[in-house]
């Protein structure tokens, strides 16, 4: 069992507030309604407490996640050096009239200046109800390739470390 000063932790690191606040999309994964694993890019808010992704209120992963609501999610770089913020957690769904405002914080990360006002008014006109899905961390665990590792190979090395 993990404690939550724990997951807190791993979440104020200076690493892992900069994917954070970044407009890096998070890859949210999620078991769809047949069964099987979904992967979803998807733009996110992180609000100090929870992770906060929003869609149109029909998509299917609001159906699959008010029947499973364990999820995870990946924040990660592209290039090298690599760094990676994993967590995993529990998400609710509330549907609300209007644009979710997490929405626009998240889109706000990653649309030029120049381009937000037409964004907006576009977001505004198109969308009449969405889904605020809210993700309270639960687990999280921060890579850096200097400092962590994934926990295999940190494993890996232990071993290797015990028989030499």
């Amino acid at each position: 069992m993990v404690r939550h000063e724990d997951v807190v932790q791993v979440l104020n690191e200076p690493l892992a507030r900069e994917l954070l606040g970044s407009a890096i999309p998070a890859r949210l994964a999620y078991n769809g309604l047949d069964g099987f694993p979904r992967v979803v890019p998807i733009g996110f808010h992180w609000n100090g407490a929870e992770l906060v992704v929003a869609t149109v209120s029909y998509a299917p992963k609001v159906e699959a996640l008010l029947a499973n609501p364990k999820v995870a999610l990946t924040i990660d770089t592209s290039e090298p050096p690599w760094r990676i913020l994993l967590v995993r957690g529990t998400a609710s769904v509330e549907i609300v009239d209007g644009v979710v405002p997490e929405y626009l914080a998240a889109s706000r990360k990653g649309t030029p200046d120049d381009r937000w006002g037409a964004f907006e008014t576009e977001v505004r006109s198109l969308y009449k109800q969405m889904a605020r899905i809210a993700i309270t961390p639960e687990w999280a665990k921060l890579i850096d390739f200097e400092t962590t590792l994934p926990s295999a190979v940190e494993r890996a090395i232990r071993e290797r470390a015990a028989s030499s």
